[in-house]
């Protein structure tokens, strides 16, 4: 099929050739239907071009958050030293400035700091967070921050954990 849709010369004798075994008709509707394929495939072909160059524009003026780390291990402390704070350090790593819309902590313990300006492309952030465990029970913990930006991805989560001792139980 190829010869014939490169060389119309050569097209005309096989036609001829077909004709005289009682194919043409045939040969007709598989050109015709080589043609209508071919045309469909293009189509498909430029509108999967399109929308890959489209999707690609959008993705490239997107601000992207990375974090140093997502975790932080306070160890063992000391319910008379309740108050423990720890940073999580963050970059933008993306091509536009980077807003941290919201940073909540999973309870009322669990206190988070954050920059409300926009960070540029490029530059670190901080978010500083506080755990207050007086007055909770001792033992280990695990915490949740949920950090919400308008960058990707647009939702983070950083932890802190740690083994909080009772206080009456040193001074046995």
């Amino acid at each position: 099929l190829k010869v014939v849709i490169l060389l119309p010369n050569v097209l005309i004798k096989l036609k001829m050739t077909l004709y005289a075994r009682g194919m043409w008709i045939d040969l007709l509707t598989l050109h015709a239907i080589k043609r209508k394929s071919m045309k469909k495939f293009l189509f498909i072909a430029f509108l999967l071009l399109g929308h890959i160059g489209f999707a690609m524009a959008q993705k490239s003026n997107v601000a992207e958050i990375k974090f140093d780390t997502t975790v932080h291990d306070f160890g063992t402390f000391s319910e008379n030293e309740s108050t423990q704070k720890c940073v999580f350090t963050f970059t933008n790593v993306g091509s536009a400035p980077l807003v941290i819309n919201q940073a909540v902590g999973s309870c009322g313990c669990t206190i988070p700091q954050y920059t409300k300006a926009p960070i540029r492309p490029g530059e670190k952030g901080e978010i500083k967070v506080t755990y207050k465990g007086k007055g909770l029970y001792p033992g280990h913990f695990k915490k949740t921050v949920t950090v919400r930006t308008n960058g990707d991805p647009s939702m983070v989560r950083l932890y802190i954990e740690g083994t909080m001792t009772d206080a009456n139980a040193e001074a046995k």
